[in-house]
Order: structure tokens, then sequence, then C-alpha cells
């Protein structure tokens, strides 16, 4: 597919995704041969009618010159004519054309041997018949004949990018972490504009349909305590599991995750002894589920004064705002070097950091952190429509564009599948 159509089907994704009936498509699309059986199976395992029209969007850019042109067809075809006129008007490529296509042979990547598709009666009342027209072209339907898929994922064994299931309600916990007030023997400032933070997060996972509960002012053995209490519960009848934690955090010593995140009595715990509690070993029932970290601390000591472009950013902090960090206050108020992550990772985990490793991170004391004042924003923006990658990589660009002194966020991420929240 041309990028046009591409970026045409990304600028459409909101109303397709909250319009778009999928099931009366089905038939019509196996018959086009637009997808392959196995190909509606997958989406359809996508879950409710909102998530197999986000799969069906991402899937159909992969279907070659000749799919939007097809796709647009089986929408007039099935009466769903406002979306059928806002994809033919948009399409600058050519025109487009209702067609039908005759059944081709199809050559499955996994066998030697090329298949008939069979045709099947389509859903009565669901199709108007259309006039052949002369001008028909084949489309290519091999596994792995067409480009990647143009997402934050790639596909994986010949299969489709698929997306997290989130049927449960809630979808799971979410455990917040408010670090604040800190022990005067930590040497650690008190975090003003955290508790801003804390309401925004427990409000806005609350809306995603998460069970929040908030911890305040730990200790780093009671950090790991809540953690490993929150990873011993039984996820089996939930579908995913969020953690954020908002204190002062320091550079350290890892394998895969790097930093530490201070308690209030000046000890550390690292993020990679956070993130395995929640392994597949420690944490069975969360097995093959998506578990997300949001950690708002400091990954070093460098202040990162950006560098010269072409215009101010209008987005600068206003004449009121007081920033702080939360770096620690050793080493001229900064923390000890960090190693260099070499091993893999476990599967289905997201960790993302408010800074780059080594950087500071800003917070403002009457607004709150520049990180989670953004993620909030970006989340209730575009949750309804943009996975998670997606939002992450605007909140990083929103975020870097602010201040005199420079922050970008960023994650790792070892997530298998595209993740949405649940929105409705």
């Amino acid at each position: 597919m041309e990028d046009s159509r591409r970026e045409l089907l990304q600028r459409s994704r909101l109303r397709l995704v909250r319009e778009l009936q999928v099931e009366p498509l089905w038939d019509l699309m196996l018959a086009r041969e637009l997808f392959t059986r196995d190909m509606i199976e997958d989406i359809q395992r996508a879950g409710t009618r909102r998530d197999q029209a986000r799969q069906l969007i991402t899937d159909l850019q992969t279907r070659g010159k000749r799919a939007l042109p097809i796709f647009v067809s089986c929408l007039e075809d099935t009466g769903q004519w406002p979306l059928a006129t806002l994809l033919r008007e948009s399409d600058t490529t050519q025109q487009l054309d209702p067609i039908d296509i005759k059944p081709i042979e199809m050559v499955r990547s996994r066998e030697s041997s090329s298949v008939k598709l069979p045709m099947r009666p389509l859903v009565p009342g669901s199709h108007i018949s259309k006039k052949e027209d002369p001008r028909a072209s084949h489309l290519d339907v091999a596994r792995g004949a067409v480009g990647p898929i143009q997402t934050s994922c790639e596909r994986n064994s010949g299969r489709f990018v698929e997306v997290y299931t989130l049927n449960s309600d809630p979808c799971g916990y979410c455990l917040i972490i408010n670090n604040v007030d800190f022990h005067a023997s930590s040497g650690l400032s008190v975090r003003t504009g955290s508790n801003i933070d804390c309401e925004k997060m427990q409000k806005r996972f609350q809306a995603l349909h998460f069970a929040v509960e908030v911890e305040w002012n730990l200790s780093a053995k009671a950090m790991g305590a809540a953690l490993q209490q929150l990873a011993r519960r039984d996820h089996s009848a939930l579908d995913c599991c969020v953690v954020v934690i908002l204190s002062h955090g320091c550079q350290a010593s890892h394998i895969q995750f790097p930093g530490a995140i201070y308690g209030i009595d000046g000890a550390s715990i690292s993020v990679e002894s956070i993130v395995n509690i929640f392994s597949g070993s420690r944490c069975p029932s969360l097995g093959g589920k998506p578990k997300l970290f949001f950690i708002q601390a400091c990954g070093g000591d460098q202040r990162d004064h950006g560098f010269q472009v072409s215009s101010r950013t209008p987005e600068d902090e206003s004449p009121d705002s007081d920033p702080e960090t939360d770096a620690t206050p050793f080493q001229n108020n900064f923390d000890q070097p960090d190693a260099v992550a070499s091993l893999p990772t476990p599967s289905d985990i997201l960790v993302s950091y408010s800074t780059f490793p080594g950087f500071v991170s800003w917070r403002d004391t009457k607004s709150g952190s520049w990180y989670i004042e953004t993620l909030d924003r970006m989340l209730d923006m575009w949750a309804d429509d943009q996975d998670l990658l997606s939002i992450l990589l605007m909140v990083s660009n929103a975020v870097s564009a602010k201040g005199t002194f420079k922050q970008i966020p960023g994650c790792f991420n070892f997530l298998r599948k595209r993740f949405f929240f649940k929105t409705n």
C-alpha cells in the first residue's frame, strides 16, 4: 500500500474505530480475498468490535496497492456509505472504483503446495451486486509477500501484529507508590507537587478501568513488600497490571533495566529488581499479560541544556513555575555511574522512564512533574484511539520541548503485541 493511503487510514483511524461495523464485512473481504480466512479469524480474536476495527485497520495497511479500493467497495456494499465516502474522497492516489476480485491461487507461507481459497455464501442482504469491473486486478495475498507492518511491532512467524486483549473489568490492578516526605537523615528533599501527580494518575487509571491502590511514603523495604504482595495476588481473571512510582531516583548497576528508586529512608531498590518481582516464575498468573511500569524519578545527575534550534518552543515554562529535579543530593546533588544493559529481558513488559538514563527529571512544585502531567494529558486525548507506544512517543515529543533545561522520557519495550487501553 502506498504511503499516502497508509497516512489516510491513520488520519481516519479515530472515526473508523468509532463507527466501523465489522460483522457485515467478513464474508465480503473473504470472497474478494482482501484477507484469508486465518487472517480474519485473527482479527476476530482481537476482542470487542472496537478492538477488531483497530486490528483490521492495522492489517489493511499491509495488503497491497488495491487493498484500499477493495475495502471501500466492501464498505459501500454493506451500506457504510459515510465511511466509504470519507476514504474515497480523501484518497489522492487514484480514483477508487468498486471492484470484484476473482478467486486466485494463494500460496501459504507454511505450506509448499498452493491451495484455492473456497468461496463462501455471503450474508443474506449484505451484498449489493455490482457489474464486474474489467479493470479489476488481482491482489497478492500470499503471506510474506507484502511489505512490513508499519507499526511499533513487527510480524512474528508470518502472523500479523496482534493486540493484547483487555476484556476483564477491571482490566487489572494499578499500584501507585507516592513518596513525598523523606527522612531528614536521608538527605533527600520533600517532593513538593508529587501529590498532584498522584491524583492525576489515580483518576486516569480509574477511568481506564483499573482497580487503583495508592501507597504513601514507603521505605525501600516497604516498597519491595508492597510490590511482592501485588505480585502474589491471583491475576488469573485480569488482563493487565500497572505500577506507577513517584519518588527520588538515581543511577544504579544493572543487567536489564537501569536506575533505582529511593524509599523515604534513603535506601534504594533497583528498577530491575522491581520488574523481576513480576517475572513469570514469581507471578505466573500474569504470564503472557502486559505489565506496565511508569517511573517518575531521576535517572542520573546530568542536566540537559539541549541544543540550538531555529525557533523557541511555545511550551517553555511560565514565569511563575518552580521546577525542581528528582535527583539526589550526593556528589554535588547527583549520583553514581550506571552500567550498560546487555542481557535479554522478560516479555510482556514495558518500563516507561520520565527521563533518559543519566539525566535529571524535572518537577514543577505547582503543577507536578513534566512527565506525569504530559502523560495524563496524552492519555486523555489519545487513549481512545492510539496504542500505548504511539502515546509515549507523543509524551516524549511534548516533554522534550519544555523548559530551559531539557528532558526526554523514554521506555524499555518488551511487549509482544500492541497495547490499547480500555476506554469504553
